[in-house]
């Protein structure tokens, strides 16, 4: 069933599915952006596909006819709804996404809640681990995040995704998309993996990074020395890897995170 500006309030009405602030709730109302969306999955034939936090089904809509797509919403009422529109077509599952096995999908698609939107986008970078590219939506301000590679913005996350993959803006919804209307702008985003990185190397850079982000206006040497525990090989370190003592966390890309992670272990 097309989700759309006109049908949406006799759809909530008749479904008893009023949007739940509690679940971050709004629903895309605009077909021709969730189709746009959609493709932008480039789903191939069989692979398997999630889509997280389903709502009504504005994307579901347009992932419909492919043969292994799954749903998983934490709201009974959304799962309850899309059973009766599309019957056998979905694979249904009723549980918060941080409980489940992601591992096994090859494509994964979701409107992200405002509210966890790191904690889900870290969930999936370091657990889906046959993926190779998501499509997300999330709060605009929350892409920095993600992106930037410097500034007070930078931080253990973008460390990992970038060292995962490539991170590339898709188009940027107003408000005036979404029912109920969100008070700021959303944001799409693409995420694919490079296929030749150490998954595994990765997350470990990321759990470094995170330590080494603790305090962020400390430099790197003082953090770098706290997480090992010893000053002179932090000095060791960051001498052997022409790397200032003075700079901060937020100074060094992912790359060089990385390579302190290979020097240190």
């Amino acid at each position: 069933m097309e989700i759309n500006r006109t049908n949406i309030m006799d759809i909530v009405n008749k479904s008893n599915a009023h949007p739940d602030k509690d679940y971050g709730q709004n629903f895309l109302i605009e077909p021709d952006i969730s189709r746009q969306i959609v493709e932008s999955l480039e789903i191939k034939d069989n692979e398997k596909v999630l889509e997280i936090g389903p709502g009504l089904g504005s994307l579901t809509h347009f992932l419909q006819d492919y043969s292994d797509v799954t749903v998983c919403d934490i709201d009974a009422r959304m799962i309850d709804f899309l059973k009766i529109i599309y019957q056998d077509k979905l694979t249904y599952i009723l549980e918060d996404v941080r409980k489940i096995d992601v591992s096994k999908y090859h494509k994964i698609i979701a409107n992200l809640p405002y509210n966890i939107t790191t904690e889900l986008v870290t969930f999936l970078m370091i657990n889906a681990k046959e993926s190779q590219r998501m499509v997300l939506m999330c709060q605009q301000e929350a892409f920095n995040h993600f992106y930037d590679v410097e500034g007070k913005e930078y931080g253990p996350i973008s460390v990992l995704i970038h060292l995962l993959g490539n991170i590339k803006k898709i188009l940027t919804l107003k408000p005036g998309n979404f029912y109920p209307s969100p008070k700021c702008n959303s944001l799409v985003f693409s995420f694919e993996y490079n296929p030749v990185v150490e998954r595994d190397i990765a997350v470990k850079v990321y759990k470094l990074a995170k330590s080494l982000f603790l305090n962020r206006r400390k430099t790197i040497y003082n953090n770098l020395k706290n997480h090992l525990g010893d000053k002179d090989k932090a000095k060791q370190v960051l001498r052997e890897l022409n790397i200032e003592p003075n700079k901060r966390p937020e100074d060094l890309s992912p790359l060089v995170f990385l390579e302190i992670f290979r020097k240190i272990y």
